[in-house]
């Protein structure tokens, strides 16, 4: 089975404009994200439908495509890609272009749960910790997943889910393991196709998640766990957090 991944990469950001091309150790984020992926996967692709993106991808030697400026989702673009690539991949991997701490092991798991034939898509979970405090669980922007016994997403929620009745909050994450969602997903590439089809769900809509529309329709998620921390680029500060974070730790090999 062959692996493409695909970034894709927007200009535009109303938290944080231009923020693929930012730089992060006197690297742009997207080159820093390509590099952690190249080599784990069997191809990879940047997404974009900018020019001065692309023009950074081709200029430290990475392979990119344009995509339309219409896409309302990262999934969408990657379909169109996927397509306009010709790739011969079995499997499409869809990376944050913001995540330049993603890590080999991570994609490791994600492509480990295509070894069940069963599998039509496939995201990630790490366990949220005592340690990290209720705050953290409560954080609306921290989407919370159920799974079942056979590691498939049940839910996925903005809001704390399990809700524990009989037991204080500040117990809660003593008490029960919950899931924080990692924003990596995969797909077969007739199911890829399928969903990118679909109109938008009630669930969806009702929580801005897009991943509730495939569940909405049946669809069936493969949940693989990770336990590395990684941090994600979504603001400016983010990016000085990700400065820290570099120069205390590198980058993994």
């Amino acid at each position: 089975m062959k692996f493409i991944g695909i970034i894709p990469a927007r200009y535009a950001s109303t938290r944080f404009p231009a923020k693929p091309l930012a730089l992060l150790g006197g690297k742009p984020v997207i080159q820093r994200v390509y590099e952690q992926v190249a080599g784990v996967l069997d191809e990879v692709w940047v997404a974009t439908d900018d020019e001065r993106i692309e023009a950074v991808v081709k200029d430290f030697g990475g392979q990119v495509v344009m995509t339309s400026v219409h896409h309302k989702s990262g999934t969408d673009r990657c379909y169109e890609a996927y397509c306009k690539v010709n790739s011969s991949c079995d499997v499409i991997v869809n990376i944050q272009g913001d995540e330049p701490f993603i890590h080999r092991s991570q994609l490791e798991a994600i492509k480990a749960c295509f070894d069940d034939d069963a599998t039509q898509i496939a995201t990630l979970v790490k366990p949220f910790v005592p340690g990290d405090g209720f705050e953290a669980l409560e954080n609306v922007n921290s989407p919370k997943v159920v799974v079942n016994r056979q590691m498939q997403a049940l839910y996925f929620s903005r809001s704390i889910i399990p809700y524990q009745r009989n037991r204080d909050k500040k117990e809660w994450l003593a008490g029960h393991t919950y899931y924080k969602h990692i924003g990596l997903y995969a797909y077969r590439a007739a199911v890829l196709k399928e969903i990118t089809a679909l109109p938008q769900s009630s669930l969806e809509l009702a929580e801005s998640l897009e991943q509730l529309r495939w569940l909405e329709n049946g669809y069936t998620i493969k949940v693989g766990i990770s336990e590395v921390e990684t941090i994600g680029i979504d603001t400016p500060q983010d990016l000085e957090r990700a400065e820290a974070f570099l120069r205390e730790h590198g980058t993994e090999e």
